[in-house]
């Protein structure tokens, strides 16, 4: 079936890469049911990672962005100085590691937009970093067969959840 095609679970990787990058965990714990976890981690830490250095492309251009309308979308000065108070380096390491993290990394891609960080290398570290988390879910995925609606209801939950938290934290920096 094409649904549950290596190719598939790539492309949605990318894409997912490419923007937000909120949606891998599911896929990856989905389609470990259908593809052995060696193949999932390589193919989709590939697709991930080159998806994560367009994504940085774009992140670097919406930061050098002098249009009005784009300000909207990229970081404040503020979150780029704390971002780099509280990561001094993008090092390779360091952003091999937080891709082998479920924690977000984010702020280690702000810093290495900000700073320039070559993209090649920014696309092998998140690749190498990506492999062994990505093997870990889509392991889990094979073995504990979860229901898809149960994968996005939970995810649905922990999203909303984030964007309640940050309605809230807008609200009492506006009072």
């Amino acid at each position: 079936m094409i649904a549950d095609s290596l190719w598939v679970l790539c492309l949605l990787l990318f894409l997912d890469g490419a923007t937000f990058a909120i949606f891998s965990t599911v896929l990856l714990l989905q389609y470990g049911r259908y593809h052995s976890a060696w193949q999932v981690a390589v193919a989709g830490g590939a697709a991930s990672a080159l998806g994560s250095s367009i994504q940085l492309l774009l992140l670097r251009w919406a930061l050098a962005s002098r249009h009005r309308w784009m300000r909207r979308f990229a970081p404040s000065r503020e979150k780029l100085e704390a971002a780099l108070k509280g990561y001094p380096s993008a090092s390779f390491l360091a952003l091999a590691i937080a891709r082998a993290t479920p924690l977000p990394d984010a702020p280690l891609k702000l810093v290495a937009a900000f700073l320039g960080y070559p993209v090649p290398l920014y696309g092998l570290a998140t690749f190498l970093g990506s492999m062994p988390y990505y093997y870990a879910l889509a392991l889990i995925g094979g073995k504990i067969r979860m229901p898809a609606w149960l994968l996005v209801g939970a995810f649905s939950l922990i999203l909303l959840g984030f964007l309640v938290g940050r309605w809230r934290k807008r609200g009492a920096a506006a009072a």
